[in-house]
């Protein structure tokens, strides 16, 4: 991932050499947009003409040789971004959403113009204070500016757009709280697109291998303890789950584990991600259109591993703890078949019925392993799991499902927040009635209708009595509700609210 500098300085900014020299714009009721002193003049007749008004996104482009502005500024292009009516924003996690979509309009204007450095004048807005206006805007900007390009070499020119190298940020005052601000922005920025660089690699570029290489170097760089369960490993613990999925495959299959301690005595929070590197659907093979997506199936496991760098870097009061049971799923000779019966890691056995319904496999024996070696507070688990699920919510908000009230509501808010929404759906024993085998204490299918809550089901057979919740990523991962700071391709999903509970934990755990 390439590197973007971002600096905090004080105002006047005017003499700052810049491509690009952003102020932001408040609207008002029948009068011109509320904005600086210096730009008053050019926003107010752009306002006469009905050019520009300062609504939420709207933007208004000029160069300072062009209008009636002090010789001695330095930008090469002026733009003003209009807020609309932020400060009477009732649900302050619009307003977050609404920075962020600001921020990432700012580095598509950077793309427009193929400008490299940007300075930004940090609006004051009293319901947010300086340093979530801040970190808003930076993590707006950094999302907005991904690009993915490690493999574009016969159409690389010199002259192609590669990003922004520099932002700087000025404020008036509270230059601590700006300065803050942007760093809590960078790191989830950062680990977000983190995540979406993994999810972009094609399936032979990003195996079960690369999860554990990235971890372990996470591991050396921030003092994180690692673990990889290699296969014989898995044999000895008894994970038939991952060890069933894994048998049409030529790679070995890997459970990646990383695990941060506060200095502290603290509560623990387990988060497990779906690490299925490329999806073939197996013996069940999916149908060839599309399918080149399936490399996609491991985004589950590249949030929880991204969140681990940002947790890494902030040093959280939380323990945390990451599992990655990562393998893809072939239709080798010695593959898994429908009607096989697996036993997994807590000795529960399960009637293989779709051999593409291989994702609750792999968390199943991650599941029961974490919770049994680890004791967390509570447990969160990502995965891009069921179709079932953008069937139902679309491509707009996550599934969910928990096994308790408090630990959806905190995991509802960190979404908000984060911009990334969640949608409970429910989890009653009639669903879990559905996926009762015959032959085997379960099977891994509960039939098409409720498909979703049914996987889900399947999943609760192995978290006992932990707090636990389940995210379905599945329509959310990729495709994710377009905005100016989420690209057409992988999201990063599931990062930044993760960041969010974990930021927010207090100390004593769930009531």
């Amino acid at each position: 991932m390439k590197t973007t500098r971002l600096t905090v300085t004080k105002r006047p900014v005017e003499t700052i050499d810049a491509d690009l020299l952003v102020y932001c714009a408040a609207e008002e009721k029948n009068k011109a947009p509320l904005c600086d002193h210096f730009i008053k003049d050019p926003v107010e007749k752009a306002f006469n003409l009905e050019d520009f008004s300062g609504k939420a996104e709207e933007q208004l482009m000029f160069y300072p040789s062009s209008v009636n502005v002090e010789e001695n500024i330095k930008a090469r292009r002026i733009l003003v971004m209009g807020m609309g009516k932020i400060e009477k924003e009732k649900k302050i996690s619009k307003a977050f959403d609404l920075l962020r979509k600001i921020g990432g309009n700012m580095a598509k204007a950077c793309e427009k113009t193929k400008a490299k450095t940007i300075t930004v004048c940090l609006p004051a807005i009293q319901t947010l204070g300086p340093e979530k206006t801040a970190e808003c805007f930076a993590e707006g900007m950094l999302l907005g500016d991904y690009r993915f390009l490690k493999y574009k070499e016969i159409s690389k020119k010199k002259d192609d757009y590669a990003g922004l190298k520099m932002i700087r940020f000025a404020c008036t005052k509270a230059v601590n709280s700006t300065r803050k601000g942007v760093k809590k922005g960078v790191v989830a920025a950062q680990a977000a697109c983190e995540a979406r660089d993994m999810a972009n690699e094609p399936g032979n570029g990003w195996t079960s291998k690369e999860f554990a290489d990235y971890a372990k170097t996470l591991a050396r760089t921030h003092g994180l303890a690692y673990t990889c369960l290699e296969k014989k490993d898995m044999k000895k613990l008894g994970m038939g789950g991952i060890l069933a999925v894994n048998q049409g495959s030529a790679i070995p299959p890997r459970m990646v584990i990383l695990e941060y301690k506060p200095e502290k005595k603290s509560d623990t929070i387990l988060l497990v991600g779906k690490g299925i590197t490329f999806d073939s659907g197996g013996i069940s093979i999916k149908p060839s259109s599309g399918m080149e997506e399936m490399k996609y199936d491991m985004c589950g496991g590249a949030a929880v591993l991204a969140t681990m760098q940002a947790v890494g870097e902030e040093k959280p009061s939380v323990g945390v703890v990451a599992i990655i049971p990562a393998t893809d799923n072939m239709s080798g000779s010695s593959a898994v078949r429908p009607g096989d019966i697996i036993r997994h890691f807590n000795g529960v056995t399960s009637e293989i019925v779709n051999t593409d319904a291989e994702g609750r496999m792999i968390l199943a024996d991650a599941l029961a392993y974490g919770i049994k070696t680890f004791t967390p507070d509570c447990v969160v688990d990502i995965a891009t799991l069921t179709g079932a699920v953008v069937v139902g919510l679309g491509h707009h908000y996550s599934g969910l499902m928990s096994n308790n009230d408090e630990l959806t509501d905190r995991l509802i808010c960190a979404g908000k927040d984060a911009g990334e929404p969640l949608w409970r759906l429910p989890l009653t024993k009639e669903y879990k009635k559905q996926i009762e085998s015959k032959v085997a204490d379960i099977k891994n299918v509960g039939g098409r209708w409720g498909g979703t809550i049914t996987a889900s089901a399947y999943l609760s057979n192995f978290v006992d009595k932990t707090p636990w919740a389940h995210l379905d990523i599945a329509g959310t991962a990729w495709d994710f509700t377009e905005k100016s700071y989420i690209p057409k391709g992988p999201s990063g999903i599931g990062v930044r609210t993760f960041l969010n509970l974990i930021r927010d934990w207090k100390k004593g755990g769930l009531t």
